[in-house]
């Protein structure tokens, strides 16, 4: 019985701490903005920790001298007034310095989490119902992509966030690496965040805006400075063109079955703008923002029946045979 209840004790220990780290964790820090946000939570976690604590002897301290004095009557004599009156002038000074330094410390800690860096690398983040447009500026045009979902960033080096809504207002968070910003329509909202270390961080809409709200994720990717060049050189270029009989099926029907009235991909006659671009949709991690991983079953139910998957969303259900969704698959695979 008592190693039951102690197995049970360590249980009830450790389960809280499950949600300390890992890579959608706001108190497992890996940027530098993160970093600040959790060492000014510490200092108001600390300060309010002690104030309480001062609170609480105060309060008992005062219970019990009121039972022992309970059958005397109430001292209201001269002194007492005086002496009553300089404590409430100190706890009131009290109050306000404490109020004041933390009034500072925030301010000092959003001067580096709002921080702007002129040679920050600038992205555009487009919020959609219910996915993410994520376009990479540069100043020529030919070096300009887009890609849906997934945020890839050097580490070390400063990302500038362009955050835009084409719809509702959204919430752009990634618990490692920054705080929020919410997307609101009409209105362009700026956020900036440095990745320490290569690693992929989760993140999500954290404004409800509808009823696929949670499943409205994205997948920050950090890796070397060297890496990000070679990505971004290759995301720059056009879609292969498949060279086997079944990819060149499913090129055509992917424009014959009404697919590329929706998704664009590079280098094709497929020029639709309403859906995510799909120009190397191969390479990214998961599909329909974070709800699924990506490979050949979970591509497949997914244009089988997104309604299914994602009720509410804008993908209509495609009706395709067998062989058809085959080949589509196939030449999706191929866009890497």
């Amino acid at each position: 019985m008592q190693v039951w209840v102690r197995r049970v004790l360590v249980l009830c220990t450790i389960w809280p701490l499950t949600a300390c780290a890992g890579r959608q964790s706001a108190l497992d820090p890996q940027g530098l903005q993160s970093g600040q946000i959790l060492h000014t939570l510490f200092i108001f976690l600390a300060v309010s920790a002690v104030v309480w604590t001062a609170v609480v002897i105060a309060l008992c301290i005062g219970m019990m001298r009121r039972k022992r004095s309970a059958d005397r009557p109430l001292d209201l004599h001269q002194a007492f007034e005086e002496r009553s009156g300089r404590v409430i002038l100190a706890l009131g000074i009290a109050t306000t310095a404490v109020v004041l330094g933390l009034s500072f410390v925030s301010y000092a800690g959003q001067r580096t989490v709002f921080a702007k860096d002129e040679k920050a690398h600038i992205l555009k983040i487009i919020g959609h119902q219910w996915w993410w447009e994520v376009r990479y500026e540069a100043d020529s045009p030919h070096q300009s992509f887009v890609t849906a979902n997934e945020i890839r960033i050097p580490t070390g080096e400063p990302v500038r966030l362009e955050l835009e809504s084409a719809d509702v207002i959204h919430s752009f968070w990634v618990p490692s690496l920054t705080g929020k910003m919410d997307l609101i329509p009409g209105q362009k909202n700026e956020l900036q965040f440095t990745a320490k270390k290569a690693g992929i961080y989760r993140g999500q809409c954290a404004e409800f805006c509808g009823i696929q709200h949670a499943h409205m994720a994205f997948a920050v990717i950090a890796m070397s400075p060297d890496e990000f060049g070679r990505w971004r050189d290759h995301e720059n270029q056009s879609a292969n063109s498949p060279a086997d009989p079944l990819g060149k099926q499913g090129e055509a029907l992917f424009r014959a079955r009404g697919c590329a009235l929706c998704h664009n991909i590079s280098g094709t006659l497929a020029g639709g703008q309403l859906g995510p671009d799909l120009t190397h949709i191969g390479s990214r991690t998961t599909i329909a923002a974070g709800t699924l991983p990506n490979n050949s079953a979970t591509l497949g139910a997914w244009i089988a029946d997104p309604q299914h998957i994602k009720p509410g969303n804008l993908m209509p259900r495609m009706p395709l045979q067998s062989d058809e969704m085959i080949a589509i698959i196939h030449y999706l695979e191929q866009l890497k």
